[in-house]
């Protein structure tokens, strides 16, 4: 009798809130990072292969939270990627199109729009929308998120990207995500603490190439932060590079996993 009404108990339990008894491609929520390379990282990833990288630091960050379900976070992102090339690339077609069960998708693109889009002002936007289009048409049950950059360019640059993002987003009648200041505030601890050094050796003078020469990769000198700022900080240029190091992408994380906590908690409550 005990067991008959434990079985009746749980049906009502499922009958009563079947959102979170949802049952999650492969048990988990996946959610989908799409972006160029201040989302994929590659260098970081050539640097320190075992990580942890973005994907996995927010995978950890939200099962840290006990009450919120698995998940799992795929980067599908590619370093100098633009919406045009993404799709003119066959890259989302390969990488994007029919990855199942996607739940969430954070969108971050514009600084490679910027550079290598013509008119872009005008066909930024529209490539937004189309993207939009596309992934609302591959995954329709897909929350979409798009996101500002983050400093990557100076400020002026960055308000005009950002203003073009939040422009799409409120005609499609969606969040935006903004990282910006998260990033830019924790700039203000140490300029160059969340950018890793890509140097040309050419630029090196020959005296230093013994001492580089364990971090050459290629024509460049790659380091992932401070380690050489006090013998090489003088060379112009060695900070140039604002590409994110681990911190940085750490950052990006752990902003992240603050925006999908709720929207995780709200969804776990319908």
């Amino acid at each position: 009798m005990k067991f008959i009404n434990r079985v009746l108990l749980t049906l009502v339990v499922c009958l009563v809130l079947p959102c979170s008894t949802r049952a999650e491609h492969e048990g988990k929520v996946q959610i989908l990072l799409l972006g160029d390379s201040t989302t994929e990282g590659s260098v970081p990833r050539r640097l320190q292969p075992e990580g942890p990288h973005l994907e996995t630091v927010l995978e950890m960050l939200l099962a840290a939270e006990e009450d919120l379900p698995p998940c799992h976070v795929v980067n599908s992102s590619q370093s100098g990627e633009y919406i045009k090339r993404l799709f003119d690339s066959g890259r989302y077609k390969r990488n994007g199109e029919k990855l199942p069960g996607i739940d969430y998708i954070f969108i971050r693109y514009g600084l490679n729009d910027r550079a290598k889009r013509e008119d872009f002002t005008t066909n930024f936007p529209k490539d937004f929308h189309d993207l939009l289009a596309r992934l609302r048409k591959d995954h329709p049950d897909a929350k979409l998120i798009p996101m500002t950059v983050i400093p990557f360019a100076n400020e002026e640059v960055s308000d005009e990207i950002n203003a073009l993002v939040r422009q799409v987003a409120e005609k499609e009648g969606l969040p935006v995500f903004d990282i910006y200041p998260r990033y830019a505030a924790e700039l203000k601890k140490g300029h160059n603490m969340l950018n890793y050094r890509r140097y040309p050796l050419e630029k090196i003078p020959a005296k230093y190439h013994a001492l580089v020469k364990p971090y050459v990769r290629g024509p460049s000198v790659e380091i992932m932060d401070n380690e050489l700022d006090g013998i090489l900080g003088h060379l112009p240029g060695w900070y140039g590079d604002r590409h994110p190091n681990l911190a940085g992408y750490n950052v990006i994380a752990d902003e992240t996993a603050k925006y999908l906590a709720p929207l995780l908690r709200e969804r776990a409550s319908k």
